[in-house]
């Protein structure tokens, strides 16, 4: 299916996330995912964001946290995903062709005069196949 053409307006709340970081080049996203993947075990149940700062030319493989999930025993860092107005197009195919299409759906959000440089992007795994683009506005 094809990605939405007018991105949505949302309202988002603080995410509590544990995290492993790598710069924002390919194959350094491939390996912070596989190390989340590895270090939380079962993927079942848990929700997963990745984070990039464009600016600062870091990625970050995110999982919202869960009671019982401790940090340091993992081997990941803590963090909290801001919250606020993001526009948002969702992006829908198998993977792994669906994660070509990240970055330039992001350079399209990324042109809005709205765009909030403060925050980073978002991209929200609502599934295998279905990824939420979140660009922060003002």
């Amino acid at each position: 299916m094809g990605d939405y053409l007018e991105p949505a307006i949302v309202e988002r709340e603080p995410v509590r996330v544990l995290f492993k970081r790598g710069a924002d080049e390919q194959a350094e996203i491939t390996r912070v995912w596989s190390e989340l993947e590895e270090a939380i075990g079962s993927l079942r149940g848990r929700k997963f964001y990745g984070i990039f700062d464009a600016e600062g030319h870091e990625y970050r493989a995110c999982v919202e946290i869960r009671e019982g999930d401790d940090a340091l025993e993992l081997g990941l860092e803590l963090d909290t995903l801001p919250g606020g107005r993001y526009a948002r197009i969702r992006i829908q195919g198998e993977p792994p062709g669906v994660y070509a299409r990240i970055a330039p759906a992001f350079q399209r959000l990324a042109q809005r005069a709205d765009a909030d440089r403060d925050r980073p992007g978002i991209e929200f795994y609502r599934r295998s196949d279905v990824i939420d683009l979140l660009q922060p506005v003002a």
